[in-house]
């Protein structure tokens, strides 16, 4: 996948934000690369771009965030990618982490329910220069079976219990990273599906907004 170079002026911030993501225990190379190589001042409002590589969550509209980079680095180190996987992405967001995907799998299928959300990734995802991403407008929580099973699925908001399509959706060796809890607490679980049965740990304590959905948090809460 090739992306346009990041804008000189932002070169030095994007570098220490590296720096901090090392320094906060991320390893995995090429999951530091991707975050060298990805534009994250696109991805929020223009009126905090000047804030964009400090490693906190931003507000991006609609009462949604973009994560603190650190936690975009853990979820993508935790999934062990290779280059080679197919993967799905609950919750667009602001396309920041989509983008972040592209540089590290082979194809990226996103989704993501709020209309005016959606429309800002894509064309935020479309200037950061990916190729390899396919975005939908729609309900997370059944997945996307026309292009299932998937290697690896993230999702980004927290739900009351892992949604069943998504599970069914796991390729066989395939792992899932989803907060699970309460709307006040919350625990990032992995699940992985070996010889065709799913199993599962605690990674550790989030907090993230509601995965809202069919099979997450109904739309009233």
């Amino acid at each position: 996948m090739v992306a346009r170079p990041v804008e000189s002026e932002f070169r030095g911030a994007r570098q220490r934000l590296v720096d901090t993501l090392r320094e906060k225990g991320i390893r995995d190379m090429a999951v530091l690369r991707a975050v060298e190589q990805t534009p994250r001042h696109q991805f929020v409002p223009t009126g905090i771009r000047h804030r964009a590589y400090e490693d906190s969550a931003l507000p991006i509209g609609n009462g949604q965030t973009i994560s603190q980079p650190s936690i975009h680095a853990r979820y993508l180190e935790l999934l062990r990618l290779t280059g080679r996987e197919r993967v799905l992405e609950v919750g667009t967001g602001s396309g920041y982490q989509t983008v972040l995907l592209s540089h590290l799998v082979e194809q990226v299928f996103s989704i993501e329910r709020i209309p005016a959300l959606f429309q800002m990734a894509r064309d935020a995802i479309q200037r950061a220069g990916a190729r390899n991403v396919s975005l939908l407008l729609g309900d997370g929580t059944v997945g996307w079976r026309e292009y299932a099973p998937y290697d690896a699925i993230l999702v980004s908001a927290a739900s009351p219990n892992a949604p069943v399509p998504l599970l069914d959706q796991l390729a066989e060796g395939g792992r899932m990273l989803i907060p699970i809890g309460t709307m006040e607490e919350q625990t990032l679980y992995m699940y992985e599906k070996r010889d065709g049965v799913v199993q599962s740990r605690e990674i550790g304590p989030v907090r993230f907004v509601p995965l809202l959905g069919m099979h997450g948090w109904d739309d009233r809460v």
